[in-house]
């Protein structure tokens, strides 16, 4: 077995984080930022919330143009998880850089030895294989497939989930048009079951799975046309706040939906290729979707995603004209490929799950002793921290997430906010010491801004 050697990812931690402006963002990153606002609109969240420029990447640090040097909590929202500029995936994808870019969806040796690889490490029966270029696409090319395998044409989401932001991703998840609702006909949203706010509980206060199931099935029969081709969801939801299931409820929806002929469509784009500790993060609850989408650190950073079914539904694929322009150009499967072989060379899926160990320790106290922090949660290098203005009440701590993202970046850490929870998704290469570091640092920014709110 690969072991995971931190020599090849150290930082001297009394140089980073290293801040050299009096203000942050620093006046170059002001700048900068002024220059591209007159063009650019619909910048993200964490982008107004702290609008700094950055410049490059090493590794787990991130460095802006002012020349400051964070530690990356964030890895480009779940993408880097190998670090930035990896060496191994640099080289690969200069190579073709250099000798083939694209080639539409004809082989190449290269797509060959990438899909290979995929399949190598996918559970189950996976096949059926097509490589795109954003996670919105791949979602789109899973919706059609799941329609051409079952000849129903309806789909069932749930509240809160993300993915994508095209015409019927935008129609499995809560975004609406200022023209209206987004939500196409035939697309429902039901509620899933969140650990910490659950719609339902047992008599002893556990969750109770079964009446989320009930009320599925009450759903479908009274509310639909009964044409469900599938049922889509993120096994981990991530712009919803990084909200956990229950353990048993995968491998009960699972029984529940091949019951009924419906299709389960996980959307992995997010939590697949080692961010929980498995190359799928259904693996955690052994249950095997019919369909999965993959993406972010599927190539690194580079724009590259999946979508893959399971072997009784790859004729399926077949049917939807599934190629794409830019999917499976051999810059991005050269991406996948050495993705997939440093994964394996190197033990990232085992340092992932000492991580989780090291952030579960980190934040074992934090509930109990900051009265905002309502809930931490952890997946491997998947983590959501919620802060309440209420312990009891639960009620959402908007303001001081706002204000914990800023002070901890100004700090050194770049991370993602997502209204009164903190996300946080440091590289899976991430040293232990590293690791440690920005848990002290939102730590300390989480201690400074309740003493700010609430005296």
């Amino acid at each position: 077995m690969a072991l995971y050697d931190p020599s090849k990812y150290a930082v001297d931690l009394e140089q980073i984080p290293r801040i050299v402006t009096d203000t942050l963002p620093g006046p170059k990153s002001v700048e900068w930022h002024n220059r591209a606002t007159k063009h650019i609109r619909g910048l993200s969240g964490q982008v107004r919330l702290f609008p700094v420029t950055f410049e490059k990447g090493d590794g787990c640090t991130l460095t802006d143009v002012d020349g400051n040097t964070y530690i990356d909590f964030s890895s480009g929202i779940y993408v880097t998880n190998l670090g930035h500029c990896h060496p191994k995936v640099s080289e690969y994808v200069a190579k073709y850089v250099k000798t083939l870019m694209n080639a539409h969806d004809f082989t190449t040796p290269v797509k060959v030895l990438a899909m290979e690889k995929l399949m190598s490490v996918l559970p189950g029966d996976f096949t059926g294989v097509q490589f795109y270029d954003s996670g919105t696409t791949a979602v789109e090319a899973g919706l059609r497939t799941c329609r051409a395998a079952t000849g129903k044409h309806e789909f069932i989401s749930c509240f809160m989930d993300f993915h994508g932001k095209t015409g019927h991703a935008v129609s499995l998840a809560r975004m609406n048009s200022l023209y209206g609702p987004a939500r196409a006909s035939g697309f429902y949203m039901v509620p899933r079951p969140d650990t910490y706010r659950p719609w339902w509980t047992r008599s002893d206060g556990s969750m109770d799975v079964e009446r989320y199931l009930e009320f599925y099935d009450k759903f479908i029969k009274e509310s639909t046309t009964g044409q469900i081709a599938a049922f889509v969801l993120e096994p981990i939801q991530g712009w919803g706040g990084t909200i956990m299931p229950p353990d048993d409820f995968f491998p009960k929806l699972k029984k529940f939906l091949d019951e009924r002929g419906i299709l389960l469509f996980a959307d992995e784009v997010l939590t697949g290729m080692g961010r929980t500790g498995r190359y799928l993060c259904m693996e955690h609850w052994d249950t095997l979707p019919d369909v999965v989408t993959l993406g972010k650190g599927l190539g690194n950073g580079f724009p590259v995603t999946a979508m893959a079914v399971r072997e009784p539904y790859a004729e399926a694929v077949d049917k939807i004209s599934a190629s794409t322009s830019y999917g499976g150009n051999p810059m991005a499967c050269a991406a996948v490929l050495s993705s997939i072989e440093v994964m394996e060379e190197e033990g990232i899926l085992e340092h992932v799950q000492e991580l989780e160990v090291l952030f579960k320790e980190c934040m074992a106290d934090w509930t109990s002793k900051y009265e905002i922090v309502g809930d931490t949660r952890v997946k491997g290098c998947l983590m959501g921290v919620e802060l309440v203005k209420n312990k009891e009440t639960k009620e959402p701590f908007d303001e001081a997430g706002k204000l914990v993202y800023q002070t901890a970046f100004r700090k050194g850490l770049a991370w993602i906010p997502a209204g009164h929870i903190l996300r946080m998704s440091p590289l899976l290469v991430t040293p232990k010491d590293v690791a440690r570091k920005g848990m002290e640092i939102i730590e300390e920014s989480i201690a400074e801004v309740e003493k700010k709110l609430l005296g």
